[in-house]
């Protein structure tokens, strides 16, 4: 019971730092973090240990399969030449160079403890960084980049850690061992994501209840994770490879029923999620304190050298990995002109989350096997890291960009591309009512055909002056009035006794589901 108490307070209050991020134009992940961090020396608060299951298994899964399901396949395959360099080349290169910088600072740790360290911190967490570059307008192709960043980075980061932490525990290490390491672990984690996609989407297909749907949804991240524990393979890559397979195929497995109450679903979630983990580093603090033992002054140098290298070498590795492609004439054709302020965003766009949180907590015990390498000090160092760059970059993030104009409004252009398919899915919708039109009232296919029309007219309208209502916006306002008038209407009847729950409830569905179709005409 107690556990139920703690986990319901802890929902609570992510949600009230989400509503409170909103109202004051934060992030929720800063507002959630610097709240945790306030609660940990709360008196009387109990110490909350993190499991490092929890993360790797009930936590990282969800939140990278529903980010998988949200990119665009295409925009991702676009951008697939920086993803890959930051998600491979330059998390082996922070790794390796932050663990031998920390090797030089403590010569006394081994060389693989510094490198399990550096793989550690060396993965950015996209949860932050993208919901500032949504808020603040940052171009398609810089956020597409940080999420596909974010969505490979783990895996190479973990495999690392792997490594590095059979290295430490006496396992030999070679060049084959490596590599067949990071065969089987990516390479049966693709293999298996594509499996369990292929699955998931012959489920999806078969079945027509919009709950059962729902249901295999939220299954298949697990299932998939815990299937590939077994295996001894990538859960990560696994995950991501089925988000993004299944995203790209949604519109053709699920029903539209299925595909609202699923985004809602997932929405929800990653809502949840999102608040709890940010607000569990916080409330770690108070516990990593006390169980520090390393003397202070090295705690800081450590902390320090290591926030100092990723920051630095995230820069060293963005600018010669920007400007070298761009002397090929092909790489330059495809991905548009030479500029210095899309990389200097990137590279600042470098928070840490919950990959390094699930990754310092899988650090193995100090013992006389692992050579007695100071695992306080390393977690103390991680979460650190995490709480400095979520409050120094995540917060001076948005000033940097508008400094330096990196900006991309794409709303008229995103409105002209919407009118101009809208016309040819107008067409084809009224050529598909035209040869189906035998023995329909002629009352019923004037009016399919005003829908489409007004449809049409609707995206075009989102190109005109907002100064002046549109035709559709004016039809939005007062078909929600007159939804209100009968939605009290059966509310008074089901009242009176005149009507059932069940009538007034089938009633409702109908109003609210023509209702939530009004939002696009209040946004004219």
């Amino acid at each position: 019971m107690e556990g139920i108490v703690d986990t319901v307070v802890m929902i609570v209050i992510a949600v009230v730092g989400a509503a409170l991020a909103r109202r004051l134009g934060f992030v929720a992940p800063l507002v959630l973090l610097v709240g945790g961090l306030a609660l940990s020396f709360v008196p009387g608060l109990p110490e909350i240990h993190i499991e490092p299951e929890l993360v790797l298994v009930g936590i990282l899964p969800p939140l990278l399969y529903v980010a998988a399901l949200q990119t665009s396949v295409p925009a991702f395959r676009r951008a697939l030449r920086p993803i890959m360099l930051l998600a491979i080349g330059l998390v082996v290169f922070t790794a390796v160079l932050v663990g031998v910088g920390l090797h030089l600072l403590l010569p006394e740790v081994p060389l693989s403890a510094c490198i399990a360290l550096g793989a550690v911190v060396a993965p950015p967490d996209a949860v932050s960084a993208t919901a500032i570059a949504r808020r603040i307008g940052l171009p398609r192709r810089i956020v597409t980049i940080l999420e596909g960043e974010s969505l490979l980075n783990d895996a190479t980061a973990l495999v690392l850690l792997r490594v590095s932490a059979g290295a430490l525990t006496g396992l030999a290490v070679g060049f084959w061992e490596i590599a067949g390491d990071v065969v089987v672990t990516a390479g049966g984690g693709l293999l298996l994501g594509v499996a369990a996609a292929v699955a998931a989407a012959w489920l999806h297909k078969k079945i027509e209840d919009p709950l059962l749907d729902d249901a295999v949804s939220l299954l298949t991240p697990f299932v998939v994770v815990i299937v590939a524990e077994k295996l001894e393979t990538s859960g990560i890559v696994a995950v991501v490879v089925a988000g993004l397979y299944l995203g790209h195929r949604i519109p053709y497995l699920l029903s539209p029923t299925s595909r609202l109450q699923m985004e809602a679903v997932w929405r929800l979630i990653t809502f949840l999620l999102e608040g709890v983990v940010f607000l569990l580093v916080g409330l770690q603090l108070r516990e990593l304190v006390s169980d520090l033992e390393t003397g202070i002054g090295t705690t800081i140098q450590a902390t320090a050298l290591v926030f100092g290298l990723i920051v630095v070498l995230r820069f060293v590795w963005m600018y010669p990995a920007y400007y070298l492609a761009r002397l090929s004439p092909r790489v330059r054709d495809r991905e548009g002109p030479t500029s210095a302020t899309g990389p200097t965003v990137l590279g600042w766009a470098g928070m840490r989350g919950v990959v390094t949180l699930a990754a310092v907590l899988s650090l193995p015990e100090s013992n006389a096997v692992t050579s007695n390498y100071p695992r306080d000090l390393f977690v103390f160092v991680a979460f650190a890291i995490i709480v400095l760059t979520l409050l120094l970059q995540g917060t001076t993030l948005p000033l940097l960009a508008r400094r330096l104009g990196v900006h991309e409004d794409t709303t008229v252009a995103d409105a002209l591309a919407e009118a101009s398919v809208q016309n040819q899915a107008s067409r084809a919708a009224l050529k598909a009512l035209e040869d189906n039109v035998d023995g329909a009232p002629d009352s019923v296919v004037e009016r399919l055909r005003g829908i489409a029309e007004n449809r049409n007219n609707g995206a075009w309208e989102r190109l005109g002056s907002q100064e002046q209502e549109t035709p559709s916006a004016a039809y939005g306002r007062l078909r929600r009035e007159m939804i209100m008038a009968e939605r009290h209407v059966f509310k008074i009847a089901r009242n009176e006794g005149r009507i059932p729950e069940e009538v007034l409830t089938r009633a409702q569905r109908d109003l609210d589901l023509e209702e939530s179709q009004l939002s696009r005409s209040d946004e004219q």
